[in-house]
């Protein structure tokens, strides 16, 4: 099955595209000739960051989906809706994520940051996996993060009952993206479907602004050496449209470069 030249009148399906990197990517493709689905969930930043694409896009409107990701319940409403709404789905892009200081459970039971960083983007792609098979060739690209290093995923602790800390919960569930791509990689070889995750660098946006004064101020005093969304999207943008990674599955990018991520990272038993 040969390879479409680029993203142009490709159906790209973008979650966390309200902001940030996730809208920066959708405004980039959109310019590209791209037919978006943007999910989010605020009704009225889902309709500003329409209206922006609309405008890359020439006026063509995306499809707009409402969804919070902390709930499964939510993640598969969006599933269904996405099946039935868009005629195909070429490119999956899994971006939105949380860092929440607090522990707290969602509505699941589920520890907030796993539910939302891992377990939502393991659950939309499975549910759309049928779908994208069928589209092939497509991509699936998960926001991972360099923060993944250092750390383990607690599978005997996975709701983090025994110790919670903000940036070690959050590496974790990066940890997680790493090795749901590798593991996503090896079970859809030769299926024409290519999973890989890359990380974008430390991005001005709102991320962590939801955990009140602490969080927002060290957000604020890291915007100087912070990169532009736009910057932090273009890894995001290449892995979505570039010819040369069409056949390359299961890899971990910085800056438009496959590397080597942490060992943990690479561990096969554990990404099984």
């Amino acid at each position: 099955m040969a390879e479409r030249n680029g993203v142009r009148d490709r159906v790209v399906l973008i979650t966390g595209a309200t902001s940030g990197i996730g809208l920066a990517a959708a405004t980039a493709l959109a310019g590209r000739g791209a037919r978006l689905a943007l999910v989010g969930r605020d009704p009225a930043r889902t309709q500003a960051a329409a209206a922006q694409v609309a405008t890359a896009a020439g006026g063509t409107r995306p499809e707009l989906f409402l969804a919070d990701l902390g709930s499964l319940a939510a993640v598969r409403r969006l599933a269904a809706d996405a099946l039935e709404r868009l005629p195909r789905i070429d490119v999956l892009v899994n971006n939105a994520g949380v860092l929440f200081t607090q522990r707290k459970l969602n509505a699941d039971g589920f520890e907030r940051t796993w539910a939302t960083n891992h377990l939502a983007p393991f659950l939309l792609t499975t549910l759309l996996l049928d779908r994208l098979r069928t589209d092939a060739p497509s991509r699936i690209i998960t926001t991972s993060s360099v923060a993944h290093q250092g750390y383990q995923i607690p599978f005997d602790d996975l709701d983090a009952t025994a110790r919670y800390g903000a940036m070690r919960r959050y590496g974790e569930t990066k940890l997680a993206n790493i090795l749901f791509t590798r593991e996503l990689a090896r079970r859809l070889a030769g299926s024409g479907v290519t999973a890989n995750c890359f990380h974008p660098g430390l991005v001005a946006t709102n991320f962590a602004r939801n955990n009140g004064g602490l969080a927002a101020l060290a957000m604020t005093l890291l915007k100087p050496v912070a990169r532009t969304p736009q910057k932090g999207a273009e890894t995001l943008v290449w892995l979505a449209d570039a010819p040369e990674v069409s056949a390359i599955s299961g890899g971990y990018f910085v800056d438009r470069k496959q590397v080597q991520p942490s060992a943990a990272a690479c561990d096969d038993a554990a990404a099984r």
